[in-house]
């Protein structure tokens, strides 16, 4: 019998056993730091009320859920191509208003409504397992100008080695659904390497936070990046904003 693809999806999900048995958990508060305890919090994305907002790789939908609850968006879509943690999203959290998992490829999602989306946040989610050269460019395409990205990533990679100085994956160590070894490629890059990376895709830079935590007992130090960056607005509005500037300044 040929596997239907939704069965092979699953059997091929390397986030199966990644939160395989999640608890309804909405937080006071989140945070963006790798231990999920120290600096900023959901105020980094500014106000959402009225707005539409995405999680790139929403996972079990922890984050989405405090935000949902306590920023309310007009609608949050939660993002996953893990069958696993889709479903566990809908099953903890697909009764609260606003939020709308989806189980998809996060690029071809954005490529697909151009100009729809108003903030979009990932919280060591798709932009640190997918291509940035692809991922980018599909924001780019589905903010508004002027929407917001704000994203935390690794410094370093978790056993302290140095970030990549160039735009490339490595091969880090998992289990397949069948609980065999496997890998997935992740990006973790300088921060010179994202700055690069969001100017030449559509973004400006707004701020770059460094969050250094010494770890909890038993844990190693972990250092984490946060981005904020703004969609340009295409020429035609950057010609205006030109314009007007200059007339007032006759």
């Amino acid at each position: 019998m040929t596997p239907s693809p939704a069965s092979s999806a699953a059997a091929s999900d390397l986030w199966q056993h990644y939160d395989s048995n999640p608890a309804r958990r909405v937080m006071n508060r989140i945070h963006w730091d790798w231990y999920q305890r120290t600096g900023p919090g959901a105020e980094l994305l500014g106000d959402l009320a009225g707005l539409t907002a995405v999680e790139l790789g929403a996972g079990a939908g922890h984050q989405a859920a405090h935000i949902a609850t306590f920023l309310e968006p007009a609608r949050l879509i939660c993002l996953d191509s893990s069958p696993a943690q889709h479903a566990n999203s809908r099953t903890l959290y697909g009764d609260i208003p606003g939020l709308e998992p989806v189980h998809t490829d996060a690029a071809a999602f954005l490529n697909r409504g151009p100009g729809t989306i108003d903030v979009a946040y990932s919280l060591f989610g798709a932009l640190d397992f997918s291509e940035p050269r692809a991922l980018l460019p599909a924001l780019a395409t589905a903010l508004r100008p002027g929407g917001r990205l704000v994203f935390s990533t690794l410094g370093h990679y978790k056993g302290g080695g140095a970030p990549a100085t160039e735009c490339r994956a490595a091969d880090i160590p998992t289990r397949r659904a069948d609980g065999s070894p496997g890998t997935m490629r992740r990006w973790v890059l300088d921060t010179s390497v994202w700055e690069k990376l969001l100017a030449g895709h559509g973004f400006e830079l707004s701020d770059t936070d460094t969050i250094r935590d010494p770890g909890p007992a038993g844990a190693p130090p972990m250092t984490t990046l946060v981005f904020r960056a703004r969609r340009r607005g295409d020429d035609r509005t950057r010609r205006r904003r030109a314009a007007t500037a200059a007339s007032k300044a006759k």
